[in-house]
């Protein structure tokens, strides 16, 4: 009570995000009741018939339910491997680099994406890649055969992935650049006594450097693995290029919005939910057992 006392202005200031968080971050968690209902907007939650896990058993045996869990899957997984991957190498590479004023131009550069909504950036890739797009103007000064690659389910989901590497790389190459900085110098130095170049200083000192951090990222990008990308596939796709591109989160819009399917749209939600609920608890505790990392 008396470190309350004494710290109340804080927890004041508190007050207003608390509020916030409750109103819009856990009063909606009550739909999910929707999720065992056979929900009708005018009966409401109080009114409507509760049918236990009919919506989930109904989700279940859709033929698309299996294909969109893949597609939530293969785009998640491959979006993880790259936005460790290439950030890591654009860190290394830029870290070679002597000159600061292009090392920093570079830096911007590839960051400047990041601050870009998908909303602009979506309208971009879609007309880069159109049929009378620049892509395809390159291709037929090549003399090859322009691509429709918005409607082509074997291109459209490689669009997704790079579209979305490219965008966010920038923030993990920061991280791991700071990562980098956090390298003793000295371990450098005697690198270099040794004898060692730089490929053997990168391989011997700045990656087991930067392990950490890598293992951090890692751990805790599993935890998002359902979310594949719901703002950037739902402006960029269409009908067409369902089959390789729809993923969870526009399958419960789909689902919801258009079909008036509430039950078995939250169902799919509450899925999703306690899927990723179960990682990101698994995530955290390998993150705080192997790297020491903990929020609280």
């Amino acid at each position: 009570m008396r470190t309350l006392k004494k710290e109340y202005l804080l927890h004041l200031m508190l007050l207003p995000g608390v509020i916030v968080t409750l109103i819009y971050a856990y009063g909606p968690m009550a739909g999910l009741v929707m999720a065992f209902q056979q929900f009708e907007p005018l009966a409401g939650f109080f009114h409507s018939d509760f049918v236990g896990f009919d919506n989930f058993r109904y989700v279940f045996e859709l033929p698309d339910f299996k294909q969109v869990l893949w597609n939530t899957i293969v785009i998640s997984v491959f979006k993880m491997i790259l936005f460790l991957l290439v950030p890591l190498i654009l860190a290394l590479l830029l870290n070679e680099v002597t000159r600061r004023w292009f090392s920093r131009f570079i830096q911007s550069a590839i960051f400047l994406p990041f601050f870009l909504s998908w909303t602009v950036l979506g309208g971009v890739i879609i007309e880069l890649f159109s049929l009378n797009g620049p892509v395809n103007g390159l291709l037929g000064a090549l003399d090859m055969e322009p691509i429709m690659f918005m409607l082509d389910n074997n291109w459209f989901r490689g669009i997704i992935i790079g579209s979305d590497v490219w965008k966010g790389m920038g923030y993990n190459m920061i991280v791991m650049l700071a990562a980098i900085t956090g390298i003793h110098a000295t371990l450098y130095e005697a690198a270099e006594v040794d004898g060692a170049g730089r490929w053997k200083q990168m391989i011997h000192i700045t990656l087991p450097g930067m392990a950490p951090i890598l293992i951090l990222l890692g751990v805790l990008s599993l935890g998002g693995i359902l979310n594949a990308g719901f703002e950037q596939i739902l402006i960029m796709y269409n009908p067409t290029v369902y089959e390789g591109a729809d993923v969870i989160d526009t399958f419960v819009y789909r689902l919801g919005m258009f079909s008036q399917q509430f039950g078995p749209a939250a169902a799919v939600g509450f899925f999703k939910s306690v899927i990723s609920l179960a990682l990101v608890a698994v995530t955290y505790y390998a993150a705080y057992k192997y790297n020491n990392y903990r929020i609280f």
